[in-house]
């Protein structure tokens, strides 16, 4: 019962943090174990299901498969992709400009999946979504994402988005959030060979051990890493040969 009491107020503190961009009080909360402190990241074939179960040419269709492939496809947190306005995206340099934690700039590239499907929603859906706004202030006429009405999309609007979809996509939407795509981002990246150094960078972490709990590599890869690099991984029950110091 105290394991779910704790679960329950980290599963809280969690939510509120991704909801207004800040630091999780609870991360370092006593009484949960490591595997409950990051999410667990989609495997990529999940993650492809996700995004491309959304091909409709409708503006919201658009709109909500280019977010979220930007989410996956740039590691941004909800709040840099809501906050993103026209000048931050350079298609043409495979470039976006967001503004993380403390108003701290980085420069992310982007791959051909995000290209494209930004392209088609600045083309042929943000256009009827803006032209909903009869009195758009200067947020919203600047603004990369909209919501219905032609205003800019918030947080909890793009969450509302990402659960809607993965519903649709026959995922657990209890356990579906944008730092979901944001943490199989990064697990993908290492799996794939990115050092965390490098990753470190992409997601605007201040710190390596922050980039270390986010990105664990699964467990098997690193048990097959060890088996495959050390020297002794091999031997038969582990045993050392006679007369080996120590």
């Amino acid at each position: 019962m105290a394991y779910r009491a704790v679960a329950s107020v980290r599963g809280w503190y969690r939510f509120r943090a991704e909801e207004l961009g800040c630091d999780d009080p609870a991360v370092d909360l006593d009484g949960v174990g490591t595997a409950d402190l990051v999410p667990k990241a989609l495997a990529a074939d999940v993650v492809a299901a996700l995004l491309d179960g959304i091909d409709g040419a409708d503006p919201a269709s658009l709109r909500d498969r280019a977010l979220l492939e930007l989410l996956y496809g740039a590691g941004l947190r909800v709040s840099e992709a809501t906050g993103l306005s026209l000048g931050d995206v350079d298609l043409d340099g495979a470039l976006v400009r967001v503004l993380g934690k403390g108003r701290k700039e980085r420069i992310l590239p982007v791959g051909r999946s995000v290209l494209t499907t930004m392209a088609d929603y600045f083309d042929g859906g943000r256009g009827e979504l803006a032209a909903r706004n009869a009195r758009p202030s200067r947020d919203a006429a600047d603004a990369v994402f909209l919501n219905q009405r032609g205003g800019r999309l918030s947080r909890q609007g793009a969450w509302l988005i990402l659960q809607r979809r993965g519903a649709a996509a026959g995922l657990d939407v209890t356990t579906l959030s944008p730092h979901v795509l944001r943490h199989s981002y990064a697990t993908h990246l290492v799996d794939g060979g990115a050092d965390l150094r490098t990753v470190q960078e992409l997601l605007g972490h201040a710190r390596l051990t922050t980039t270390q709990r986010y990105t664990r590599v699964a467990m098997d890869t690193l048990v097959a890493a060890y088996r495959s690099a050390h020297p002794r991984a091999s031997m038969p029950g582990g045993r050392q040969k006679a007369g080996g110091g120590s």
